[in-house]
């Protein structure tokens, strides 16, 4: 399926935030002075991390322009790799097959839990791995199956692109089938839209995404929430990366540098995941 991206401009105006008035902080200092356009794509969970530190750096500076857009794992590190974005964005950690064609450096800013999660209205809220397994592939395609209503089960999924995917479908389904039945949705936010709107639905999402629209799911005993991923307790977990094409310079370099100040950490754990300090 052939992706249209289009960059998503977080240009600030005063029209929203009031006269702008730059100050910087500590961790804003290195963007002092700075001017140019940083482009970043990939990983949907990346996004709200992604928004937020670019408001603050543009806010402090705004003859920087930063601009963001989604498309996958695949796509990020396609496009880092190509040279069309400054910082591709991942869920996994690129293969080393990518690494070497594209010369890719990997950085790791954060953790993150992947969770099943399905409609608030429905009463299964705890499966074991094997069910979840069969019911991604269809082996199970009823609720009444496992304690809920007589219903079919709709099962949402997101696209071979997707990092989410990948860690979902090996750690959660230990590699196992997915039907073709599913309905495939190409983000996070498109995850937790559908199954909210669906109360006989199924998806997963970054533990990061969950709110009140959604209701996670207890996989094998244990409830993914940020406590049980940082504590190790749930397993389906991963590392969120921003790869770039050899070593970063400029503002890909400062972006990824402020990720990793107090600040930037502040904004990662506001967003549900866990900072790598």
């Amino acid at each position: 399926m052939k992706k249209h991206l289009a960059f998503l401009p977080l240009l600030i105006a005063g029209l929203l935030l009031g006269t702008f008035s730059p100050a910087f902080s500590g961790s804003l200092d290195s963007f002092k002075n700075e001017k140019g356009v940083l482009k970043i794509s990939g990983g949907t969970a990346h996004i709200p991390v992604m928004k937020d530190a670019a408001q603050k750096i543009m806010t402090a500076n705004p003859d920087i322009q930063i601009s963001i857009a989604g498309g996958g794992s695949g796509v990020g590190i396609k496009q880092v790799g190509e040279g069309l974005v400054d910082i591709g964005n991942s869920g996994r950690k690129p293969t080393a097959e990518e690494i070497d064609r594209y010369g890719l450096k990997v950085h790791q800013w954060a953790v993150d839990g992947v969770a099943p999660v399905v409609n608030p209205k429905n009463k299964v809220s705890k499966l074991t791995k094997a069910q979840m397994s069969d019911i991604f592939a269809g082996k199970i395609d009823n609720w009444r199956q496992l304690g809920g209503e007589n219903r079919k089960i709709n099962l949402y999924t997101r696209d071979e692109a997707s990092g989410t995917r990948e860690v979902f479908w090996e750690k959660g389904l230990d590699k196992g089938n997915v039907t073709a039945a599913a309905h495939v949705v190409v983000s996070n936010g498109a995850m937790k839209s559908a199954v909210a709107q669906d109360p006989y639905g199924i998806g997963y999402v970054s533990v990061g995404h969950i709110d009140r629209t959604v209701a996670p799911v207890a996989l094998d005993g244990v409830l993914p929430t940020i406590e049980t991923v940082r504590n190790g307790s749930y397993k389906v977990a991963r590392g969120l990366y921003s790869n770039t094409k050899g070593e970063p310079t400029s503002l890909a370099k400062k972006f990824l540098d402020f990720l990793s100040t107090p600040e930037g950490s502040r904004i990662i754990e506001e967003h549900g995941f866990i900072p790598l300090r």
